[in-house]
């Protein structure tokens, strides 16, 4: 039985890692998958090893395993120094008594495997296969999205919903922002399954609910990390308040799917349009009421956006903009630091 490891922070995993586990697996029988999670690091253990373990779910010969230390015992380092490997190769000792394999694309790999008298197998050593690094993809993730498995993606892309009731331009708006800021869209599922909203079920309400969440889980692993979603599950659930005065039973995994970073709320201050689909002006009044109660009663903050069509695309580009500066500060927080392993 050949037993081997491989270690590595994966702040975040990437298709580098992937291919270096899938490579291992080719000279092992079994492989553990080592996450070393240092106490400065905010960036959660179980996410990491959510990742690996996601995308390796059909290979039962892939532990993946979480060593959570102080750095006030094992250095955190990226330099190939052999004090440092010796350090940790006495700790992978204990760790790993009857592995024979360490499998690395690092210099250092063969320091420790010598410090622990196993073999060592290089893997893309000049990184030619993907030339990609955690650090960059920290740095510039915009840039290195392609880089990520889907696992990956579907816990970091950025989810923006469009809301509102009917005429306030939200569709028009969802095109236009993903034009802009080259991302992704999600159109409502709603238009393509009622062709009127004057006539529909309650099997309908759920029909859509069913099917927006899947095309935002299809949308979340596409080329962007940036979504912008033309309403979501919350609106259905208002339908099936204002409409039969029903609150539907709808699934977690599709509340998981709709869930999302920035939630921009259209103010029905839009000039009214009847397009021979759409309510009444006084019911898509009464509606825009209903949406937001719904909101409240959900605990979904909002940002309002008003004005003429150039403004509302103003404010909500700015709104966004906001968002996905915070979340580069908040990734890149995560660490200041990468270690050897």
């Amino acid at each position: 039985m050949r037993k081997g490891f491989v270690f590595g922070k994966f702040m975040p995993f990437h298709k580098g890692h992937e291919a270096m586990i899938r490579f291992a697996l080719s000279d092992c029988d079994t492989l553990s998958v080592l996450i070393c999670c240092s106490d400065k690091e905010t960036l959660p253990a179980a996410v990491r090893q959510s990742w690996v373990a996601d995308t390796f779910r059909d290979e039962p010969r892939v532990q993946v395993l979480v060593y959570q230390y102080d750095e006030r015992s094992l250095p955190n380092t990226s330099e190939t120094s052999a004090s440092v490997s010796a350090i940790w190769a006495e700790q992978f000792k204990v760790l790993f008594p009857d592995h024979t394999i360490l499998v690395t694309s690092e210099p250092y790999g063969a320091l420790v495997a010598d410090h622990m008298g196993i073999t060592h197998i290089p893997f893309d050593m000049q990184k030619g296969q993907y030339p990609v690094s955690a650090t960059k993809i920290r740095a510039n993730l915009p840039d290195t999205w392609k880089y990520l498995p889907d696992s990956v993606k579907t816990s970091l892309v950025t989810k923006v919903v469009v809301l509102g009731t009917e005429s306030t331009g939200k569709t028009t708006l969802t095109g236009k922002l993903a034009d802009h800021f080259n991302c992704n869209a999600v159109m409502e599922a709603g238009r393509d399954i009622i062709a009127d909203s004057n006539d529909f079920g309650i099997k309908d309400l759920y029909l859509i609910a069913t099917e927006h969440a899947s095309r935002i889980d299809k949308m979340s692993v596409g080329e962007s990390p940036l979504m912008i979603i033309d309403t979501d599950i919350h609106i259905t659930l208002s339908y099936g308040e204002y409409a039969f005065g029903t609150v539907l039973d709808i699934a977690p995994a599709i509340y998981d799917s709709n869930k999302a970073d920035l939630y921009l709320y259209l103010n029905n201050d839009a000039p009214y349009v009847q397009d021979g689909t759409r309510l009444g002006e006084e019911e898509r009044n009464q509606l825009d009421l209903s949406h937001r109660r719904i909101l409240e009663k959900y605990g979904i903050t909002h940002e309002e956006i008003r004005g003429n069509w150039e403004e509302r695309f103003e404010q909500a580009v700015v709104l966004i903009e906001q968002l996905m500066q915070r979340k580069m500060e908040n990734w890149r927080s995560f660490t200041g630091r990468q270690q050897q392993v």
